[in-house]
């Protein structure tokens, strides 16, 4: 199949060498400049979705598939929703009762507010708490002995460990009904347990939650059957939009049911905030970047007056000689796109295979080296915004070889 004759030209025009080496030059670092900027962009997005799959899967483990609470005030009567009828509803797999409480833990001399969330026996299969262990064991209940499970911050505070069996934890809620009291005995609930295992996930959560049994949280708070959530796992093959529409209908409108996304719905949208700032900011370095095939385009139209001219003279077309470099400058952007998607793939490859970058944290981090999760909609994107950035700036240039083609030969 014969070359159309622009991409002959242009092509030619990439390889050859110049009469000014200064015209090589820019070109190489046109090239490079384009591929560094390409390579930036799959890098920093691929580890921001590595970041963001990291911390959503922290979450995914500690928040339900779905969960139902009421829409003002803080707790309800569990019979306000019929467990064995929730249950048995379309898509459900295990209904839990959760009940928290803003309480005061304390250990040795120290002291720290936390948040007390109570939590029936089914918790632990219907968000996978367990996952997130760092220490011990996921252990709540062991006969009539009842345990904590504290965020991973909530211990480093105290400075408590699991393995103190001599100096055990004190967690302290208000009574219920109670008027405010000089003597802390009148004015607190309070019982000591021991700990068994601390959580890590996102330091917000380490440094507040602290898991009880659903039985210990409902002494301590003086309630019955009273629940502040009910935390829903689904089936896998659920329609997790058909299974909230229905569970609204159940509740009735004093409930609000909420998914994964609706819980942590700041979170979400943060994250997303983020990623797409530091891409429109590194498009904008690209943009820079690229103008230095601008450059090079001017230089080569100055140098190639005389075939300009000669090119006109054979028939050539105005809009003929003005692919040519048009295609010239796609060529050196797609020369850098091309090696920047590949050597951005790379990087991404290695630090998923051998973590070559490592996070320095003090204490105990989840991860080692900077998490990446490659994403093949982000290439395309990545592509999609490089073309269309050497497109542009490849048609400024042409205006020049359009003054030139008007004057006569």
């Amino acid at each position: 199949m014969q070359t159309p004759f622009p991409l002959y030209i242009a092509r030619r025009y990439l390889f050859a060498k110049k009469s000014h080496h200064a015209i090589n030059i820019i070109t190489l670092v046109s090239v490079i400049g384009v591929m560094v900027g390409t390579m930036a962009l799959v890098v920093v997005l691929s580890v921001f979705n590595g970041f963001e799959k990291l911390i959503l899967s922290q979450f995914n483990a500690f928040n339900p598939d779905m969960e139902v609470s009421l829409r003002e005030g803080k707790t309800f009567s569990s019979t306000d929703i019929p467990l064995e009828e929730l249950q048995q509803m379309p898509g459900v797999a295990q209904v839990g009762e959760v009940l928290e409480e803003a309480a005061l833990l304390t250990y040795r001399d120290r002291q720290h507010l936390v948040r007390m969330r109570g939590v029936s026996s089914a918790y632990r299969d219907i968000t996978g708490i367990d996952t997130l262990l760092i220490e011990g064991e996921y252990l709540l209940e062991d006969g009539a002995t009842d345990f904590f499970v504290m965020g991973h911050g909530v211990a480093h505070i105290l400075g408590a460990g699991i393995h103190d069996f001599l100096n055990p934890l004190t967690i302290y809620v208000p009574r219920r009904g109670r008027s405010i009291s000089l003597q802390p005995a009148d004015a607190f609930n309070a019982s000591t347990h021991y700990a068994s295992g601390t959580f890590g996930m996102q330091s917000e959560y380490d440094m507040e939650y602290v898991l009880v049994p659903l039985r210990l949280a409902r002494r301590l708070l003086n309630h019955g059957d009273e629940v502040s959530s009910l935390a829903i796992r689904l089936e896998p093959q659920a329609n997790p939009s058909r299974v909230q529409r229905d569970l609204e209908a159940m509740a009735g409108p004093q409930f609000v049911v909420k998914n994964r996304f609706q819980q942590q719905e700041l979170l979400y949208k943060i994250m997303r905030s983020e990623k797409w700032v530091i891409f429109f900011i590194l498009t904008f370095i690209l943009i820079i970047a690229t103008f230095n095939v601008v450059g090079s385009l001017t230089m080569l139209v100055i140098e190639k007056q005389g075939d300009i001219h000669t090119l006109r003279s054979l028939g050539a077309s105005r809009k003929t000689i003005r692919r040519v470099f048009l295609l010239e400058g796609m060529m050196i952007s797609l020369a850098g796109a091309v090696g920047g998607i590949a050597l951005g793939g790379l990087i991404c490859w290695l630090q998923m295979r051998f973590g070559l970058v490592g996070i320095q944290a003090e204490g105990n981090f989840i991860i080692d080296s900077y998490p990446v999760a490659v994403q093949t909609w982000d290439f395309i994107l990545v592509a999609v915004t490089v073309f269309s950035i050497g497109l542009v700036a490849n048609i400024l240039p042409l205006r020049k070889i359009s003054e030139k083609l008007e004057k006569p030969g």
